[in-house]
């Protein structure tokens, strides 16, 4: 299923030790980790079985 993300925090450079994911909302206002490069207001798709981000659309 897709949604919308409302907030992402920013990346911050060199920042790996969380193996380059991090915590976001989405406009539903689950949260899940995501890639570092997801920003607020990307369409994301999320795998409804599993909770957990499958790609950015």
């Amino acid at each position: 299923m897709d949604f919308k993300v409302k907030e992402a925090p920013p990346a911050v450079r060199g920042d790996t030790s969380k193996s380059g994911n991090k915590i976001i909302t989405l406009e539903n206002g689950t949260t899940l980790n995501a890639p570092m490069f997801i920003e607020e207001g990307d369409i994301i798709r999320v795998n409804t079985e599993t909770g957990e981000y499958v790609e950015r659309i």
